[in-house]
């Protein structure tokens, strides 16, 4: 279904309010804004809102939020979306793409006596296939990856390191996406690193204790019927 100019209005109005209020970073506004103005069809705007809540009754969302299994995105449904980010580039400075944001099919980064930060954890994906490309001289590049993720790194380090390692173990999930990391690494760093964010590491220790809460709660029935059948005895 193709998008109408109003429509088009009332995403920039939710881009604007979310940015307001503190959801949005500026730089991931002024992304979002640049693709709501390109976007021709509702297919390319949902993504841009889904997350955020509409400013006021008189604006709806413009499409349904997404599936979740418990409090974690699936990854059916961080694939395909419209890119709002193809690359980044740092000089004397840095850049970072973090939150979420979507990365393009192929991504560029480039750092020169600068340094930069891509997230992948709570990011979307243009393609179930991405190729991410890191160059840095005299500088350095943190790439962040969930432990699910499927990725493979091959950079080239001059005089410098480009190298995975991991922090937090996790086993590759079949239907994630699959990420390839190469480069260079001219007198700098580009690392990459496997680290589950705040929010899934909560998720996962309220999962754990909700188990030994049940575990707890089963020993003590258990307990409960064998002195039942002892009294009775």
């Amino acid at each position: 279904m193709r998008a109408s100019d109003a429509e088009r209005e009332r995403v920039a109005e939710i881009l604007r309010e979310a940015v307001a209020e503190g959801r949005l970073e500026m730089d991931e506004f002024e992304q979002r804004l640049e693709a709501t103005y390109k976007a021709r069809t509702h297919g390319e705007l949902q993504p841009l809102v889904r997350d955020l809540p509409a400013p006021g009754a008189a604006v709806a969302p413009v499409g349904p939020a997404p599936a979740r299994t418990g409090s974690a995105m699936r990854w059916a449904d961080r694939i395909g979306r419209p890119a709002t980010s193809g690359g980044a580039f740092a000089m004397w400075s840095g850049f970072g793409r973090r939150g979420n944001w979507t990365v393009g099919r192929k991504f560029t980064a480039f750092t020169m006596w600068g340094g930069g930060e891509i997230d992948l954890r709570e990011a979307n994906f243009e393609a179930r296939e991405v190729v991410i490309r890191c160059f840095t001289i005299m500088g350095g590049m943190q790439v962040t990856v969930p432990p699910e993720l499927n990725v493979e790194v091959k950079g080239i380090g001059i005089m410098g390191g480009f190298g995975e390692r991991t922090k937090d173990d996790g086993v590759p999930s079949p239907d994630a996406p699959r990420v390839r990391i190469t480069g260079l690494a001219l007198m700098g760093g580009v690392g990459v690193e496997r680290k589950r964010s705040k929010a899934e590491k909560n998720r996962l220790r309220k999962a754990e204790l909700e188990r030994l809460r049940e575990l707890d709660r089963e020993r003590g029935q258990g307990r409960g019927r064998l002195e039942k059948g002892r009294s009775d005895d």
